[in-house]
């Protein structure tokens, strides 16, 4: 079944709200961590959840620059040599929110249209990264 130029434009409109939902939960979620103290962040929780609360937003936004760097650059993946700052945090997830949405304003974009392969040797639908880096960070924000 081809799909019409229309149904592509209602598509991308859906993706970009998605993802403009997506960097509205992380800003507010980094924001309202941003009054606690280090003492709070890096305090160990003594509920089943894992990790301090620092480290569950690093994870996060560093998850999120990944798969975007799946898309379109894998040379640009990172993670943090010291545990971040909340203004660190907060600059990496508005960067990276904001080329997200940017990409996937325009589903003809090849970065959207080409497979993604990983260094085991695994192929991935550029798709399946966009559904993963909205659902993981959703998880993480619960």
């Amino acid at each position: 079944m081809q799909r019409s130029r229309k149904d592509m434009q209602m598509d991308t409109t859906i993706l970009e709200r998605i993802f403009e939902h997506n960097n509205w939960a992380n800003a507010l979620i980094i924001q309202a961590c941003s009054t606690l103290d280090d003492e709070q962040l890096d305090a160990e929780p003594s509920s089943a959840t894992k990790g301090t609360i620092r480290q569950t937003l690093a994870h996060l936004v560093n998850s999120e620059h990944n798969y975007l760097s799946d898309l379109v650059d894998p040379q640009a993946r990172f993670n943090w040599q010291a545990p971040p700052s909340i203004t660190e945090l907060r600059q990496v997830a508005l960067t990276t929110g904001e080329k997200f949405l940017t990409l996937v304003k325009d589903a003809s974009n090849p970065s959207l249209q080409t497979q993604v392969y990983t260094d085991d040797g695994y192929t991935i639908e550029p798709w399946v990264i966009v559904l993963q880096a909205i659902n993981h960070a959703t998880e993480h924000r619960e």
